[in-house]
């Protein structure tokens, strides 16, 4: 998916997992994630390795953050999310360190049918995020979730890239609507990637959450991703309403979800399909909504 990825197998996840597990099995996880390669270790663990290349300190920093904030998003959601086990060392012809999580049960919503009452499952889940505590943290980096106009180079090659792929013209005019969107509320706990890959289903239920790194303060209407790409039109009237969104904080949920899909949409295309065809239906779904 990405220029020098990194090769990552179940022979050198085993070799890496020799010390710390010994004896039991190693499995590859299939997953449409663009970050890192999942094995499964033995039945409660699984390893998250990264696929980018990096300097072996700044991704150990990137791992420890990471593993921060999956503590502290435990302590506060009403649903099973990862819990952190170790940072590993490179070793075995791997060159970064990596991270083993506990595994949860679950299909992601990519793989399960959602029933009627995931929507306000997933809006209680967002709910508890932004009731927790902020003690005045805001919103600082160069990632989604501050104000909507820091995206408007990335939207612009992205557009621009997409020709070929959707109604572009269609869309410019939805974001120049879109990035104007007002802002007065402050920032509050976001999980900041509700793809359908982090949601785990069982019975229709939402039963977990995963990939938890980028859990931090940010806009509140990040987490509303999910109203366009996994959502029905009932659906996601259903999780407005349970989530309590004013015209504005939707408006603005509407535009962080066009920024993270017009970048995958065109780069996934070949690498990930199943990124880039979540991509195309969330910008179809927002202009239909818009």
């Amino acid at each position: 998916m990405h220029a020098g990825q990194l090769d990552v197998t179940v022979d050198l996840v085993e070799r890496l997992a020799a010390d710390r597990f010994p004896g039991l099995p190693v499995q590859a996880v299939a997953s449409p994630g663009t970050v890192n390669a999942l094995f499964r270790i033995g039945s409660e663990l699984v390893a998250r390795l990264p696929l980018r290349p990096g300097d072996p300190a700044e991704v150990r920093q990137e791992l420890e953050d990471e593993a921060s904030a999956a503590r502290r998003l435990r302590a506060i959601s009403p649903y099973p999310t990862p819990e952190p086990v170790l940072i590993g060392e490179p070793g075995a012809g791997y060159p970064l360190p990596w991270a083993v999580y506990s595994w949860l049960d679950g299909s992601t919503a990519y793989d399960a049918e959602i029933g009627p009452g995931f929507s306000e499952d997933l809006a209680r889940f967002v709910r508890a995020l932004r009731a927790a505590p902020t003690e005045g943290r805001v919103f600082s980096g160069p990632w989604r979730g501050g104000v909507l106009t820091s995206q408007d180079e990335y939207v612009a090659d992205g557009l621009a890239r997409s020709r070929e792929l959707i109604d572009v013209d269609a869309l410019t005019a939805l974001w120049a609507q879109l990035r104007e969107t007002p802002r007065t509320e402050p920032d509050v706990w976001t999980h900041r990637d509700l793809m359908p890959g982090n949601l785990l289903v069982a019975d229709g239920r939402l039963a977990g959450v995963i990939d938890v790194g980028t859990f931090t303060v940010s806009d509140p209407a990040m987490d509303l991703q999910p109203a366009w790409n996994l959502m029905d039109a009932e659906a996601r009237a259903a999780f407005r309403a349970a989530v309590g969104s004013d015209d504005a904080e939707w408006a603005r949920g509407m535009g962080w979800s066009f920024a993270q899909a017009i970048g995958c949409l065109w780069y996934y295309v070949e690498t990930n399909p199943t990124m880039s065809r979540t991509a195309h239906r969330t910008l179809t779904a927002l202009l239909t909504a818009a």
